[in-house]
């Protein structure tokens, strides 16, 4: 791991424990923890959680975390998933593999194992594959993204060796505080550890999802927020959307008086979060 990538992972780990302190699981939530779906059990893992009221199935927001692809894990995000799941969803919150241990295309590979765990354990954990809805923020957000690419892009998805579900649709996704066109983007330490070849040419554009959107990409909410420092990847996006006519939505958060910052709705104590998961998750139900 370079040095810039060590240390924004733990400036990350220090802030996101002061954002969950004294949060604890909600009482009318059920949870189901540490399911494994590959063959690494610290980070091949998940948790499911439902409302204790939910209809059995009920409808599913798959989470794919962020950190810069070097940095995150179910546990950070359980108190944001939970929060989500309070909405009448069953959420799917994951870990995966982390780079620079594990390069691209590990991360979408495991994404991929996760959506197939669901389709063969519905039935016991309650999920409605019909209604199928994913959100993913920052490096997150691209991970999803180029995932969606690969389930509704034919031609992209011969880049890959793995084979995705039979009958998977994503009926909707949420795209939050994300990159979508790394060509175009400062080309990281991030970055770097995350690819095999470090950030070639090729590499960047095969991992920039706003070049292979197609007329079939889900139905998607795009959001960022007026202090969020990758608010410029959101138009590339847009304009991809736009250009294959696929219905959308796009929010960015924070006015003039209120400055809201990189990936602020998973702050589940503050309103803004409360008012940007609210949208979202209105969002998926419009689609069901």
């Amino acid at each position: 791991m370079s040095l810039n990538s060590f240390i924004f992972y733990h400036m990350c780990l220090k802030s996101d424990r002061k954002r969950d302190a004294h949060l604890t699981t909600p009482p009318d939530i059920d949870r189901f923890d540490n399911i494994i779906y590959g063959e690494d059990d610290k980070w091949q893992s998940l948790d499911v959680y439902r409302p204790k009221t939910l209809s059995n199935p009920g409808p599913v927001i798959v989470s794919v975390h962020g950190g810069g692809w070097v940095y995150g894990s179910k546990e950070i995000y359980q108190y944001y998933c939970m929060d989500l799941a309070s909405r009448g969803f069953a959420v799917v919150n994951f870990s995966y593999r982390l780079a620079p241990k594990h390069k691209f295309p590990a991360q979408i590979t495991d994404t991929n194992s996760v959506f197939d765990w669901i389709m063969k354990n519905a039935d016991r954990y309650g999920l409605d594959t019909d209604n199928i809805f994913a959100l993913g923020d920052s490096a997150g957000a691209q991970i999803l993204a180029t995932y969606a690419c690969i389930l509704t892009n034919p031609e992209y998805a011969k880049n890959y060796k793995f084979k995705t579900p039979e009958g998977l649709k994503l009926l909707g996704i949420a795209l939050n505080c994300g990159l979508y066109n790394i060509e175009n983007s400062e080309n990281s330490s991030l970055i770097r550890d995350f690819l095999k070849d470090r950030g070639t040419p090729e590499e960047l554009h095969m991992i920039s999802a706003a070049n292979f959107v197609t007329d079939k990409f889900p139905p998607s909410f795009v959001m960022t927020a007026n202090g969020d420092e990758l608010k410029v990847q959101a138009p590339f996006m847009i304009s991809a959307l736009e250009k294959s006519n696929v219905k959308h939505v796009f929010k960015e958060y924070g006015d003039d008086s209120n400055t809201l910052y990189h990936v602020f709705h998973c702050n589940i104590k503050s309103p803004d979060a409360k008012k940007a998961n609210d949208d979202e998750c209105d969002f998926f139900k419009s689609l069901m």
